[in-house]
């Protein structure tokens, strides 16, 4: 959720809805201070790859509703945005809080409809999809990067 923070910040301070790249770079690194304009270029790179942002030559538009981000006060990135998450772990563990259940018996729940449904012959990504939607649990967002990961994963 951090790397969703921070690219929503440049976002929300100039007040719209698409940005020059060189502008992110600037209000990341010169701006707020939060790091340097190499670690922005990747910060924006890890953004698209998440599917968070959508480039259009120099233009960068956000694919999630920058108004519903909240930004603490005093925020400040950690070197988590920089890390690469697994997005099957972050659906599950979405799935664990929403229902108050532990994340053991949800992924216990997942295997089951790996093995059990579908004799083996389903993926994690789509098994995680599957009990998201079973428990009403939002995921349209980290599709993309289901999507990606399973391709890597092939």
């Amino acid at each position: 959720m951090s790397l969703t923070i921070t690219i929503a910040a440049p976002f929300r301070h100039a007040r719209k809805d698409q940005l020059k790249k060189n502008e992110i770079v600037y209000y990341l690194a010169f701006k707020q201070h939060w790091m340097n304009i190499n670690e922005a270029n990747i910060l924006i790179a890890r953004a698209g790859e998440e599917g968070l942002i959508e480039m259009d030559g120099d233009m960068i538009r956000p694919l999630f509703d920058v108004s519903t981000i909240e930004i603490p006060l005093g925020y400040k990135p950690g070197s988590a945005v920089f890390e690469r998450s697994d997005p099957v772990d972050d659906l599950l563990s979405r799935v664990s809080k929403h229902t108050g259940i532990a994340l053991a018996e949800i992924v216990a729940e997942q295997n089951q409809i790996v093995m059990e449904q579908f004799r083996g012959n389903l993926r994690s990504e789509a098994a995680v999809v599957i009990l998201a939607r079973r428990h009403g649990v939002e995921f349209q967002d980290l599709l993309p990067a289901l999507r990606e990961h399973l391709l890597k994963n092939e």
